[in-house]
């Protein structure tokens, strides 16, 4: 039955930051502008599957290609059960 799961596809996507301005300014935005996000370059990001987050890492260089590496999973939260109940 769980050889079943193997074929299964799972949408992943790491966040970098977050930034929030008003529309007017977002209205304004062109080509080669800059948004600032809130938190410090060195920060964790933050790994989502399917929209839930579900691990920690930084950003590496592996080979001349920007990766992720994995420092922990999150435990699951209501956080993570809310961020589901959205997306599905």
């Amino acid at each position: 039955m769980l050889a079943g799961l193997n074929h299964v596809a799972v949408e992943l996507s790491v966040v970098l930051g977050r930034s929030t301005m008003p529309v007017h300014h977002l209205l304004r935005l062109g080509r080669g502008a800059v948004i600032a996000l809130e938190q410090p370059g060195d920060d964790e990001v933050e790994i989502l599957a399917n929209g839930v987050p579900v691990a920690g890492g930084v950003i590496v260089v592996n080979s001349g290609r920007i990766a992720v590496e994995i420092k922990h999973f999150y435990r699951r939260t209501e956080k993570a059960d809310a961020a589901a109940e959205n997306a599905g």
